[in-house]
């Protein structure tokens, strides 16, 4: 059996789908299988002679692609049926990601040719198809029957081929299972039998997370949400936000965390079942314009700046404990100086943007300090929050 599938939407209403980031593009596509009920996901990339991606692939064991249903599922933008639905349907019944038939799009965003290869469990038996679509003509895909193997595995594999330049961004395998960690943290917490593997490195907050926090917030109303704070061990593009999430720990919505966290890497996670229903009802879209939305944000600020000024403050002593005892220090202990003051502040965000600042020795150090301290006698009295921006 082969057959063509059309897409009911303008060509460039799904071209503006393909402008997306390569980790943006390839957390949609694992969506995508966690949304089949994947319990393992596996993404590779395939390179070349010259160590550039030659294509990417991304397998999972979920229940494959419904082909009966092929015509809306494939052929219907923004008419997923995940639409009405909340939960997987046949194994897990874990909660849903995608409602809007975009994700498949998304494939583009990584190359000009995608197909989707997969076996499913239809009318008692399980069948194989492959579902093919190319970026100059995105909007039909060719669906044609396969020879089943013989013991073939459920589920999915999506090759994307004649890749994109953006792909390259992705070799970085550190930065990568990084981001994609604080994406799927709060969801591989609530599932924790869920696996996630990246060139066959485990995607999972445990390894990659310096430390993790927890903090109750209540309410002047009475409403209680709760904040999670996980510090990176490294740093990386998609830190520094703070993720709205529902009681199940499915996240709903980024917005920043408008706090300053001296250097350190971090994603903040406010929790709270109330949220769901405010997602519903496109609250979050308004943010401070709601005010039920603006009291959660401004609880989850004030613990959060409450915490990393804590952080901040048994740091900098900790720092400049061991710059006095090697001797690095320009300054002596019992010096109360407004000179010394503005030093410290300067020195310790040096420390958090200079990861390489531990690694010179102390003659460097010293060397370092002096400079530093005569930056910190010319700068101008109520002028360093400025400097240090």
């Amino acid at each position: 059996m082969s057959k063509q599938i059309y897409v009911q939407a303008q060509p460039d209403h799904i071209e503006s789908l393909f402008k997306s980031s390569a980790h943006s593009a390839l957390e949609e596509l694992i969506w995508n299988a966690l949304d089949a009920d994947a319990k393992e996901v596996k993404v590779d990339l395939v390179t070349n002679a010259l160590g550039a991606v030659d294509a990417v692939r991304i397998t999972d064991d979920g229940t494959g692609i419904d082909i009966l249903n092929a015509d809306s599922t494939f052929g219907s933008l923004g008419g997923s049926w995940k639409r009405d639905s909340k939960k997987t349907t046949l194994l897990t019944g874990r909660r849903l990601h995608g409602r809007h038939g975009r994700g498949r799009f998304k494939a583009f965003a990584l190359g000009a040719h995608v197909e989707w290869r997969t076996s499913a469990d239809i009318a008692g038996q399980r069948l194989q198809y492959l579902i093919s679509g190319d970026i100059a003509n995105p909007g039909v895909f060719d669906l044609e029957s396969l020879k089943p193997s013989e013991a073939p595995q459920r589920g999915t594999e999506v090759v994307i081929s004649n890749s994109r330049a953006v792909c390259d961004s992705l070799l970085n395998a550190a930065e990568t299972v990084q981001t994609l960690a604080s994406k799927f943290a709060l969801y591989l917490k609530s599932y924790p039998d869920v696996r996630i593997y990246f060139n066959g490195l485990p995607v999972t907050p445990i390894i990659v997370q310096k430390r993790m926090n927890e903090f109750e917030l209540e309410l002047d109303n009475g409403a209680k949400a709760k904040l999670e704070i996980i510090e990176w061990k490294r740093r990386f593009a998609g830190a520094g936000k703070l993720v709205i999430a529902g009681g199940d720990g499915f996240q709903l919505h980024e917005t920043s965390p408008k706090v300053r966290s001296g250097g350190i890497s971090f994603t903040a996670y406010l929790i709270s079942k109330r949220f769901s229903s405010l997602a519903e009802e496109n609250a979050f879209m308004m943010e401070e314009l709601n005010s039920e939305v603006r009291m959660y944000l401004d609880a989850a600020r004030k613990k959060m700046k409450e915490y990393f000024l804590s952080i901040g403050l048994d740091r900098t002593a900790g720092l400049i404990g061991n710059w006095m005892d090697e001797g690095s220090y320009p300054y002596e202990a019992d010096d109360t100086s407004e000179e010394r003051e503005r030093f410290d502040a300067l020195s310790v965000e040096l420390a958090s943007r200079m990861e390489s600042l531990n690694d010179l020795s102390t003659s460097e150090r010293e060397i370092l300090f002096a400079l530093l301290k005569n930056a910190a006698r010319a700068v101008p009295k109520g002028t360093l929050k400025e400097l240090l921006k």
